[in-house]
């Protein structure tokens, strides 16, 4: 048996539409797994999966806005209505707002807490709770390098993915009993859609954190997908709790 074969394995990726999520959608659906793309726009969600579809992979879109319970729940109850289980849960739909500590608004923290960290925990109960019934199950979060580290401008960024990687450690801690393996991937400098449009305004930013990368490069959201197919599948039975990162070394200069 492949230990990173997960034929018949059946999958949540929030924020599955684009950048890293559609990197670890694209890697689990060719390890075998049927992947639900769960994001907020339907267009977009649909697209990404009519694009696998037509590789002969298996993903389906459910729109989902993940700082909304309600919307968590029912995404939930369709996939176990279609599917009948829920193996997989990767939680990576994020935001970004870019701007200094100081002229945070109490709303642009609201928005980021409520879809990085509260709509994460949100996902990691609803489906957490089905895996406890089954008792086995993989979540993967997406923290950052900056749960470790800080830049400037991403300070609130910062403080929600710090507390991604924390909470990934309490549910491991309480859910190991259940057989659930709870894990996050800390992302370094990646160029995704949202990232290139910021670096295309502010190429030396650019230049300069690269130059400070050991493997001299940034990174694609593919560089995720043997990641994600680790913790995902039986070769990660005996991790949990741990937040990897894969920054081309970033954090290690």
């Amino acid at each position: 048996m492949d230990m990173f074969d997960l034929s018949g394995k059946v999958a949540i990726v929030t924020g599955g539409n684009q950048g890293i999520g559609f990197g670890i959608t694209r890697g689990l659906v060719s390890a075998g797994a049927t992947v639900v793309i769960a994001n907020r726009r339907a267009a977009e969600g649909q697209k990404a999966a009519e694009t696998l579809n037509k590789e002969g992979l298996k993903a389906v879109a459910i729109p989902t806005d993940v700082s909304q319970k309600s919307s968590i729940a029912a995404m939930v109850q369709k996939v176990l209505g279609e599917y009948k289980k829920i193996d997989i849960l990767v939680n990576n739909a994020a935001v970004m707002i870019r701007k200094p500590l100081e002229d945070f608004e109490e709303n642009e923290w609201d928005t980021i807490m409520n879809t990085n960290l509260r709509g994460l925990f949100l996902c990691c109960q609803l489906v957490g709770r089905e895996m406890i019934k089954q008792k086995k199950g993989k979540i993967i979060n997406i923290s950052s390098v900056v749960s470790q580290i800080t830049q400037p401008g991403r300070g609130v960024y910062a403080i929600a993915k710090a507390g991604v990687s924390h909470l990934t450690r309490a549910l491991a801690l309480e859910w190991s009993r259940y057989n659930i393996n709870v894990n996050a991937i800390a992302p370094g400098l990646t160029m995704t859609p949202i990232n290139q449009k910021y670096f295309e305004d502010n190429p030396a930013e650019l230049k300069k954190m690269v130059s400070d990368i050991p493997i001299g490069r940034e990174a694609y959201p593919k560089d995720y997908a043997g990641t994600a197919v680790f913790l995902a599948s039986d070769a990660s039975d005996y991790v949990t709790g741990q937040t990897l990162l894969v920054d081309g070394g970033m954090t290690i200069v």
